[in-house]
């Protein structure tokens, strides 16, 4: 199978050396304020991209292991290094640790398996992707996040998908990065195209629709992708935009949720379960479906409803 599939394409908007901070896509989805609650623990995430810096000051104690599907380092599956940049960013988006210098990810605590399926140009077999899927769920991950796709609906990597889902894993996609800001258009990139997967579209940190985030019914919500701070090589950092980085901010807050549902029902949720507690944490932004979805990705969006309806009800009370 020598179909290739590529990062979805993205925009470097610079590189920094030192910081120190919250970045704004992790407060703005308030995953700050679930943190004395849940920060990820217990939770795997698999990153399936281009590999990670593993000795990054603010990844390392997060990593748990991984493997590497391409040709890299002479097609060596125990080097998963990052020689891209892209993977790197994505994994400090989902999990960076709270380390008192550079960023803090949306689930600080969470591991991540770290599955290398595209190589140093960002390019990658549909073999090697699919391979990937399946070790993660050879793995028993919680979620699976890729922030990559392709104009082609392969059947082997749908089928892939739906064998993850029927193992209780959730799957977390790019919307992708072809859209013109218009609902009246359809793009479509494949994984993130398929019903099984949660489809990230990307919205500006002032909850505007990217422009470049793509339209189309199988959208499920959207999350912070422009500008995003994160994680990159050499123990740099960078600003990146595109539904890429969108898509770790959904992943990351799976795991919080997955973690909490778990301590409060007492019990493993199944994948449309936690699918459901997901969408009841998305808050709407006016947006036509098609590019929105249900709406930002928004952790504490429930208690804000638990909120207005004790209001309503002490008001009704007082009515008495």
């Amino acid at each position: 199978m020598e179909r290739k599939m590529r990062l979805i394409p993205y925009q470097l908007n610079a590189e920094v050396e030192e910081v120190s901070e919250v970045p704004a896509g992790v407060e703005m989805i308030q995953a700050p304020k679930v943190w004395e609650q849940s920060k990820g623990k217990g939770m795997t995430i698999a990153i399936l991209d281009t590999g990670c810096a593993l000795a990054h000051p603010d990844l390392k104690e997060r990593i748990i292991g991984g493997r590497n599907f391409t040709n890299d380092d002479k097609g060596n599956r125990e080097i998963y290094r990052d020689y891209n940049g892209h993977g790197t960013h994505v994994a400090g988006t989902i999990a960076a640790t709270s380390n008192q210098t550079g960023v803090v990810g949306v689930a600080p605590e969470a591991n991540l398996l770290i599955v290398k399926v595209l190589d140093r140009n960002g390019s990658g077999q549909y073999e090697w992707i699919i391979n990937g899927i399946y070790y993660a769920i050879e793995q028993k991950v919680d979620i699976i996040s890729m922030s990559l796709g392709g104009p082609e609906d392969v059947s082997e990597l749908h089928e892939a998908i739906q064998k993850a889902v029927e193992n209780n894993i959730l799957v977390v996609c790019a919307a992708g990065n072809e859209g013109d800001g218009r609902d009246t258009t359809n793009e479509f990139s494949y994984p993130g195209s398929y019903n099984e997967v949660i489809s990230v579209g990307a919205i500006s940190l002032n909850r505007g629709i990217a422009e470049f985030s793509n339209s189309n019914n199988e959208v499920d919500l959207v999350a912070p992708g422009e500008n995003i701070l994160s994680t990159y090589l050499n123990g740099k950092y960078a600003r990146l935009s595109g539904t890429s980085m969108a898509t770790p901010h959904v992943s990351g807050a799976l795991a919080l949720i997955k973690a909490l549902a778990n301590q409060g029902f007492e019990r493993e949720l199944t994948e449309p379960e936690i699918y459901a507690q997901l969408i009841k944490r998305t808050v709407p932004l006016g947006f036509s479906p098609k590019l929105e979805g249900n709406g930002l990705v928004y952790l504490t969006a429930v208690n804000y409803l638990a909120d207005v309806f004790k209001t309503d009800e002490k008001t009704e009370e007082l009515k008495v």
